[in-house]
């Protein structure tokens, strides 16, 4: 959660779907429009479909892999530049499919056979521009994490740290050094640093060290 208050959503949490199995969508939208704190907006079977739909910009959108046209990590990159948060839920939760969703610009990832609460908790935590990591997620970046960067630990500093996780966690350069009472210069000379460190250049790449380092709960 942020820590300003002052930025925190007001209202409730917008949210569209795009998911083409029939049985699943409507399943999916009754948890929806059961939330106390949810408003169901656009409902479709295709990346296209949703796309001419009035979704307000920010929303989260629930993002199934495997659709007709634009699917796989080509789905989760549109709707991102669409401007929302993306939380893929598919049945597809092998490694190659989490971390290239992920690497796509996905906030968090579920599995099909995830029970409505844990589908609302997602919700809102990626609402509050966080990610949300399941065990299932950080176990699959961890080990791809390992495999990639056998070798000595990474020293971070405590600072360098405190980035790395409001970055992981979705926030922008700004906002972290709002958070932080810093210069965005200073941030940016921060990210320089964690990436020679690490050697990661992307936003999943920060997902997996902040993991590795405990820095997302």
């Amino acid at each position: 959660m942020k820590a300003d208050e002052g930025r925190r959503r007001s209202g409730p949490i917008q949210v569209g779907v795009i998911e083409d199995h029939p049985l699943y969508r409507d399943a999916v939208a009754r948890v929806l429009n059961e939330a106390p704190d949810v408003e169901l907006g656009a409902v479709a079977d295709s990346v296209a479909r949703f796309a001419v739909q009035d979704q307000p910009k920010g929303s989260v959108v629930v993002l199934d892999l495997k659709l007709r046209g634009v699917q796989d990590a080509a789905a989760v990159l549109e709707v991102g530049q669409m401007g929302h948060k993306v939380l893929v839920v598919s049945a597809h939760a092998e490694q190659p499919e989490v971390l290239g969703a992920m690497q796509a610009g996905a906030k968090g990832f579920l599995s099909k056979d995830v029970d409505g609460d844990e589908l609302l908790r997602a919700i809102r935590t990626i609402a509050e521009d966080n990610a949300y990591v399941s065990p299932t997620l950080a176990g699959m970046i961890i080990q791809d994490s390992d495999e990639r960067h056998a070798g000595p630990k990474i020293v971070l500093s405590e600072r360098e740290k405190q980035v790395l996780r409001l970055v992981a966690a979705g926030e922008r350069d700004v906002d972290v050094a709002e958070i932080l009472d810093i210069s965005v210069r200073t941030v940016r000379s921060y990210l320089d640093r964690i990436r020679d460190k690490t050697g990661e250049r992307r936003r999943a790449g920060f997902v997996r060290v902040a993991i590795r380092e405990g820095l997302l709960r």
